[in-house]
């Protein structure tokens, strides 16, 4: 190819290997900060989610007087777990709106179930 000619869109190389061609080759990137920064992201996820479960261990010895109330601090740090984990380790932070419809659809089940669950504590029948 001469000075003229631009690359086409593949080049056959010397040892017969196909390479995608461009007028300049863009520049490596540094791999290993994208990966660390990642593995940093995890990191600090994972120490907040043994901070929560110390969290929870802590509140299991408080009385909040009744029950119901005690269970509902419990539900209440478990929910922030498990939207930890569904952000980072699922990756759902970075999903599109189809992923978001079915998750805001099984926020709606679950607090269904909850509801259902409430419900129950309050049957005049089963008392």
């Amino acid at each position: 190819m001469n000075e003229t000619q631009q690359p086409t869109a593949t080049e056959v190389i010397a040892d017969g290997h196909v390479k995608a061609g461009h007028a300049q080759e863009e520049p490596m990137h540094d791999d290993h900060s994208h990966v660390a920064a990642h593995v940093n992201k995890y990191l600090m996820v994972g120490g907040l989610l043994l901070l929560f479960t110390g969290l929870t261990v802590f509140l299991s010895y408080v009385d909040f007087g009744t029950h119901k109330m005690n269970m509902a601090v419990g539900m209440v740090v478990a929910t922030i777990k498990a939207g930890l984990v569904a952000m980072i380790f699922m990756h759902l932070n970075a999903e599109r709106q189809l992923i978001y419809r079915i998750l805001v659809f099984t926020v709606f089940f679950v607090l269904a179930l909850f509801f259902l669950t409430y419900l129950h504590w309050y049957d005049p029948i089963s008392r």
